[in-house]
Parts: C-alpha cells; structure tokens; sequence
C-alpha cells in the first residue's frame, strides 16, 4: 500500500458527504474526471473499494464505512498538527502594546534578554483603543493605564501615579502646594474624543463631585491638544505627574489631593497561553516600578 495523501483523503469524505461525484467536485473546485481518477488512485493504493457508482449517485462500500472515520480522524489530526506548529513558530514572536506617557523599554529589553532568538516587538497604540487592540490580536500584551473594560482580560497591576493639576503658569491656583477637587470643581476639563465612558468619568473626577456633573470642557485628541487647550485659558486638564515635573514653560502641575492615583497595569488576553506573555508580565512587574517612589 502506498502512502496515503491527506488532499485525496479529503476528497474522499467529500465524495462521502455529497454521495455524488458531481456535487463534491463542484465543492471542491476540481473537474469531475480528475476526482474520480483521484479516488480510483486511493482504492488502488488501500487495495479495496471504497465506493460504489450507481446511476443515481455514489453509496459507500463496507470498507469505506470502515475507513470514513478514520479517514476523518486522520485529517482533524492534520489540522491539530498543522495548528500546532503554526502556534510554535508564532510562540517565538510578541508584540507589546503601550500607551503615550508610559515606558515599556526595561521589560522589553529583559524579555529579549531572556529570549535572544524571539522577535519582540513594542508598538504604540491609542489610549483609547489600548484594549481593543488586545483584544483584536494586535498587540500580545499592553501597558496601559486604567481605568478600562476588562472583561475577558487578565490584569497586572505595576505600579501607582499620582494625578495633578495642569494650570496656565498664571493661574490663581499655579503657586498652591496642593489643590482639592472643590478648588476646581468649576473648572472646564478637557474631553477626549472616542474614549471609554469610564475613562472619561474617572478623568473629570465624577466620582468626586457629589453628583455635580464637571463643566463642559473642549474635545480634544490627544496629549498635546489637552496642554494647548489648558495655555491658552479654555481649560485645566488632570494629568499624572509630580509636582514641579517640567510639561511646558507656561503650564504648572499643581499635586491633587483626595483621589485616587492612575494605576498602571499590565493586561493579556485572559486564558492566554502564549509563553512569552507569561514572561513578559513577569519582566514588566520586575523592571517597570513606581516611579512616584523614585
């Protein structure tokens, strides 16, 4: 017996399925004379008949009752085979996701360390996005900051930044050492165009203003659009950062007393059995420390 060819296989539940040789010729794209000659090579190979012609269509022999199964088998083991390697050869790959603001240098040199013959790659994407880049397989893992939807996600936190106030340089609060939220409850800030609900919310502070909604501020797009809006008097803007940390000669961060920090986390797909993830969130939580204790 020869060896068998898993495509003639394949052909053979077609034909199986269909029990017509017409009809699994025209599911398969391939001429009707050829897949006859091709199942004709089959049984010559296996030394029986596998199938019976009959004017009204094609019916199965016992022994292609027998072989069916197996022959079914025999492809999904194929397919196992096939995926598997396929998941080998990516496994030597990952593509790191990262927010604006936040470095993902340190991890990433200590995973191409620990991995010299692996392809690691570090990609910006879009805070708004950051998560649905993960979840669309763009990136393997993203640094990002909460808050975000995390369902179907497992997170890391890293570490914890403070938030401050960004204000014009003459401002009435720019020489505070610390403002409340009271101190700018009536204050415009910046909206971002496209960002998650939650996000939003925890950026304007909603949970802090016993149920005042924040004036409405400019819709902006992205970092450098918040520190325009905030020089040129339309608005104050929440950023994370230390006091005294140099943003622009005409803006001061003024630390905000009575929130919470900006987490910094980690996120994977959950369940994700990537081996380099796994190795990446351990780089991350190693080499990616709060900065604010520095």
């Amino acid at each position: 017996m020869g060896d068998l060819e898993l495509r003639v296989v394949r052909y053979f539940t077609v034909v199986a399925a269909h029990q017509h040789f017409g009809r699994a010729a025209e599911e398969l794209r391939i001429a009707q004379p050829s897949l006859s000659r091709q199942i004709r090579r089959l049984e010559h190979d296996l030394g029986v008949r596998l199938l019976d012609r009959t004017p009204r269509g094609t019916r199965l022999t016992a022994a292609g009752e027998a072989f069916l199964p197996r022959a079914r088998e025999l492809l999904a083991a194929a397919a196992r085979a096939s995926a598997d390697a396929r998941a080998a050869g990516a496994s030597r790959r990952i593509t790191v996701g990262y927010i604006s603001g936040l470095i993902v240098t340190p991890a990433v040199r200590a995973l191409r360390r620990r991995h010299p013959d692996a392809e690691v790659l570090a990609r910006h994407v879009d805070m708004t996005v950051a998560a649905a880049a993960l979840r669309d397989r763009e990136v393997d893992a993203v640094v990002s900051r909460l808050p975000f939807a995390t369902d179907g996600l497992d997170v890391t936190e890293l570490y914890a930044e403070p938030r401050v106030v960004v204000v014009p340089r003459d401002h009435r609060l720019a020489g505070k050492e610390s403002v409340g939220v009271d101190d700018i409850a009536d204050e415009p800030l910046p909206r971002v165009r496209g960002a998650d609900p939650a996000w939003t919310a925890f950026w304007l502070l909603e949970a802090h203003r016993g149920g005042r909604p924040a004036p409405d501020g400019p819709l902006i797009a992205d970092l450098e659009d918040k520190f325009e809006t905030v020089a040129a008097g339309e608005a104050l803007a929440i950023a994370v950062g230390t006091p005294g940390m140099r943003l622009r000669p005409d803006l001061v961060a003024v630390p905000l007393d009575g929130v919470d920090p900006v987490r910094v986390v980690v996120a994977t797909r959950a369940g994700e059995r990537h081996p380099l993830v796994a190795d990446f969130v351990r780089c991350a939580a190693a080499t990616l420390p709060d900065r604010s204790e520095a």
